[in-house]
């Protein structure tokens, strides 16, 4: 079926009569005559239906010709032949000897065929097809192989295959070998493009174009694509094959331009260019006696010629006509020449098409879409402008009445040339009604409007320019003064911008009828010009204001540390904006790695005044990482910080602070203990910091010195076993650095260590409290068993046939101690000593206890309980106790609320309970068996459910995991 739709013919509806114009009449030619529709030729909806289509009876060019009210157009020529493909040739085909490295072309050379064909390759025979990549490409136009660097893989048959996309019949070529030379290896050069697309080529619209570009050298060039116009590709391009072809879908008119494939590789780059360009005429309504051109351009080899067609008939150029080169120019149009035409460009390739509608226009005056405005507002004084453009063809000439006036031009009333009237300085006697007046050799008409004057707007309160400070609010007015009706409406502007009352917190209108401005909570960011703006529907005035916020100073800048000394750093800066209120004084603070975020210092001068920018730091700590800032300060408040200063260390020192709260005692017998404060490192004024530490027996004149070289040293002890216990020494701690010895603390005294409890404790009694717990008791040690405070006791507890260095050991500094979690039925020896801080005295002699015998093991069993309401009935069954086991002596109940509850406890003799409990929870429940060993095995928790409106009983045995539940509904 060949299709003649999209051939450029239009539907004009007049809906005043309903009448549709968009017949359309289609005939077809081939080789020139016109097809009589019979049995072999069918027409639908204008495309053509060749039934049985034979290639001796039906090949040949194929037109369409379609005709309506507009006039005629004909087709491009379409050339019906039938596919086939012929075999090729057997003969076989010559041997490509190759270096590696190097490019190689292999011919496909394709054998007689018609319709569109796609090329492959096969190589060695295998069953599918030679992949393609960035080395190597198979052009779809020349059927070719291309290898951009020949690599020893490569080596092998190459055959070429040939398939028809309509017959689907394929053909073999015979084998190409390719083999390797081995008499040299091909080095690198610079890219050569083998494939590349037409200089210039001529793409329908809304056709596909497909691009194809490929590259010979070592290394193996890559593919990119762009657009010389600097546009980026569009979107719908699809680049594939290693970027190898680049393909553009329904090509419209903007894909039109210069394209670029660049290759590349490390030796160099080419570039190959092309322009595809897409030729339309653009349909036309011209008013008559207008002058008409038409361009119409096309490129080809050979140069394309150009013929113009109206109404499918060649052009008949009258002398008022002219064409060269494919333009066409008719000066004067009048209504014959109103038609459907065509530019065709053709040369022995072929020809193409591009249609355009010229539709040539004559009216009368006509103001029904576009009449004078019915009513025009203006201020006195001021300029109206009254538009008058009526649809007429030709255009008409215009002139302007007032009343039954005509107007002429004056010193304020003009009337331009394109018939519009202005008039300027308005004054009250220029209202009325004016019209306009166009006249064509068609007819005449005219538009009537109504000039109504008002008086000019004024701003009678205008906003006046303030200063204010950081917090306040303030109001600026706005009030005019003018002709009611017009409903003024007032905008404010803030530094050129609209302000949006919607948005923003600082600013408020208001006033009612006038449109003061509120500034609430100012903040520096609202320093700035203030316009208040006035719209009328006739005029606009505007008064601006200034606003000045005084705030706290901004941030001294560039500052510098100058010379540093061990406890002094020289500080310079450069004052910040001032914020409308001058700077009084500067302040220093400073910041180390053991301060707490930033501290003031002291400077020199005391206080910097606002005219002075440098200042000297003073009493700064030596050897330690120092950071400045400056802060200024105004009326107003206390600014911003500067940027701290780079991180500077000042000059070491030696050490001024001696170590604080020196002490000591305490340690084994022979010890002189002697503790103090770490002097902090900050203080330690440089490297090498230690201490020295030096004591003297009281009442001797000879001190004993010695070194720590630590500065984290917090502890010296003396070992010698001739010191007597709680021998008085004096004692001092002093520091040194590098730089030198710094000063020692106070003198103390410190007492030597004393000697151990010499007795051991007396009258060790015991109780046995169960089959885990013993509870020991004994007497304190006299005073003068120990020359020094006790401050505690040692007992120590072990089973009979152990090891007393086997014993546990339990501190206490009272004189009793509750042993726990002991076996039962078992015999333990208890002995208690005395400690102080010497160490631990004698022990006294062991005390034998024998601990009860276990509680029961077995758990209450078959318990039921009965829910009433408020109260919960419990009964079990007697737990008897094994005969290594205590007696049972009663029972104990736990209850609580849910898993999370407070627990509480009763204990009875009997083996049933009643528990009076509040209705309306959930209650877990366990029940214990009571003896002289202690606690036994618990019943584990029962749930007994919350029923607020239910009786129920339950029954639960000591056999795991049976729960019997019964429910009664009351």
């Amino acid at each position: 079926m060949l299709s003649c739709g999209h051939v450029g013919l239009y539907c004009l509806i007049v809906r005043n009569n309903h009448l549709c114009l968009c017949v359309r009449l289609y005939r077809w030619k081939v080789d020139g005559g016109y097809i009589d529709m019979d049995l072999n030729y069918n027409l639908v909806e204008g495309n053509l239906l060749i039934n049985h289509p034979h290639a001796t009876h039906h090949g040949g060019v194929y037109q369409c010709i379609a005709t309506n009210v507009f006039g005629t157009i004909v087709s491009r020529e379409a050339k019906v032949q039938f596919a086939y493909l012929q075999n090729f040739s057997r003969k076989s085909r010559n041997t490509v000897s190759v270096r590696e490295g190097q490019a190689v072309v292999l011919l496909c050379g394709p054998p007689p065929h018609n319709g569109e064909i796609k090329y492959s390759w096969v190589f060695n025979g295998r069953p599918s097809f030679l992949l393609q990549d960035t080395r190597r490409f198979v052009s779809q136009r020349t059927g070719n192989l291309y290898i951009a660097k020949v690599e020893a893989s490569d080596v092998g048959n190459y055959t070429c295959v040939v398939r028809n996309m309509m017959t689907n019949a394929t053909a073999y070529s015979s084998p190409t070998p390719v083999v390797l030379r081995r008499d040299a290896v091909m080095g690198e050069y610079e890219p050569k493009i083998e494939v590349q697309f037409p200089e210039s080529l001529h793409v329908t619209k809304g056709s596909s174009v497909k691009l194809e570009c490929f590259a010979l050298g070592n290394p193996v060039p890559s593919i990119t694509w762009r657009r010389t116009d600097g546009n980026p590709l569009p979107g719908k391009i699809k680049i594939n094959h290693s970027n190898g072809v680049l393909e553009i879908p329904y090509f419209r008119p903007e894909d039109a331009g210069v394209y670029e494939c660049v290759a590349e590789n490390s030796r160099g780059k080419n570039v190959a260019k092309g322009q595809l360009w897409v030729q339309t005429l653009k349909d036309v309504h011209m008013a008559i006696e207008a002058n008409l051109q038409w361009e119409c351009k096309a490129s080809g080899k050979p140069k394309p010629v150009y013929r113009w067609l109206k109404n499918g008939e060649p052009l008949v150029l009258e002398v008022r006509m002219a064409k060269h080169c494919g333009r066409l120019a008719v000066p004067r149009i009048n209504l014959l020449d109103s038609g459907m035409y065509q530019c065709l460009a053709e040369n022995e390739h072929g020809a193409i098409y591009a249609s355009a509608e010229l539709k040539v226009v004559a009216s009368s005056p006509d103001f029904s879409s576009s009449p004078v405005k019915k009513s025009m507002l203006i201020q006195r004084g001021g300029e109206v402008i009254m538009e008058c453009r009526p649809h007429a063809s030709p255009r008409a000439s215009i002139s302007w009445r007032r009343g039954g006036e005509f107007l002429k031009d004056s010193t304020r009333r003009t009337i331009m040339g394109d018939g519009t009237l202005r008039i300027s300085n308005i004054s009250e006697s220029d209202g009325g009604r004016y019209t306009c007046v166009a006249r064509n050799p068609f007819g005449t008409s005219s538009s009537t409007g109504t000039l109504v004057v008002k008086e000019p707007t004024k701003i009678t309160v205008p906003p006046l320019s303030v200063d204010a400070t950081v917090g306040e609010s303030i109001v600026l007015p706005c009030e005019v003064s003018g002709d009611s009706s017009l409903g003024p409406t007032f905008k404010w502007f803030f530094n050129g911008k609209l302000i949006d009352f919607n948005r923003q917190d600082h600013f408020e209108m208001i006033g009612g009828s006038a449109g003061d401005l509120m500034v609430r909570n100012i903040q520096l960011k609202h320093s700035g010009k203030y316009v208040c703006m006035v719209h009328t529907v006739v005029d606009s005035v505007s008064a601006a204001a200034h606003l000045i916020v005084r705030g706290p100073p901004g941030a001294p800048e560039g500052l510098i540390v100058g010379e540093i000394t061990d406890s002094t750093a020289q500080l310079s800066w450069e004052s910040g904006p001032d914020h409308h209120s001058p700077v009084i004084t500067y302040s220093i603070q400073a910041r180390t790695p053991f301060s707490i975020g930033w501290q003031a210092v002291r400077t020199v001068p005391d206080s910097v005044p606002g005219q002075m920018f440098h200042a000297t730091v003073i009493d700064l700590n030596p050897w330690v990482d120092y950071e400045f800032r400056v802060v200024a300060s105004n009326n107003v408040g206390v600014g911003e910080p500067s940027m701290q200063s780079k991180q500077i260390r000042t000059k070491a020192a030696v050490p001024e602070v001696a170590p604080g709260n020196v002490s000591g005692g305490g340690g084994r017998r022979g010890e002189l203990v002697i503790q103090w404060e770490p002097i902090p490192e900050e203080l330690q004024s440089g490297e090498e910091f230690g201490y020295v530490v030096a004591f003297r027996p009281l009442g001797t004149s000879t001190w004993k010195q010695t070194v720590l070289a630590s500065p984290d040293a917090s502890r010296y002890t003396f070992r010698n076993d001739s010191v007597p216990p709680l021998s008085q020494f004096e004692v001092k701690v002093g520091v040194y650095n590098n730089k030198g010895e710094g000063p020692s603390s106070h003198v103390v005294v410190v007492y030597s260590a004393e000697e151990e409890p010499s007795e051991p404790p007396s009258r060790v009694w015991t109780r046995t409290l169960s089959a885990s717990e013993i509870e020991v008791y004994w007497e304190p040690i006299t005073q003068t068993a120990s020359s020094w405070k006790i401050i505690g006791y040692e007992v120590l507890c072990w089973e009979e046939g152990m090891q007393e260095s086997d014993a546990e050991m339990v501190r206490v500094t009272d004189t009793a101690a509750i042993l726990s979690g002991l076996k039962g039925s078992t015999v333990y020896l208890i002995s208690v000593r005395a400690q102080n801080s010497a160490g631990a005295g004698p022990s006294s002699p062991a005390v034998n206890v024998t601990t009860k015998k276990p509680p029961p093991s077995q758990p209450p069993g078959n318990i039921e309980w009965n829910l009433t309401n408020s109260k919960i009935f419990l009964s079990w069954e007697h737990v008897k106790a094994m005969g290594n086991e205590s007696e049972v002596t009663g029972y104990k109940v736990l209850y609580r609320q849910n898993w999370l509850g407070k627990t509480s406890v009763v204990e009875t003799n009997r083996t049933s309970m009643a528990l009076q409990v509040p209705s309306g929870e959930d209650y877990l429940i366990e029940i214990k068996a009571l003896s002289d060993g202690g606690d036994g095995s618990s019943s584990g928790p029962i749930r007994i459910p919350k029923m607020s409106s239910l009786n129920s009983n339950g029954h639960f045995s000591s056999a795991p995991c049976k729960i019997y539940l019964n429910m009664y509904c009351l």
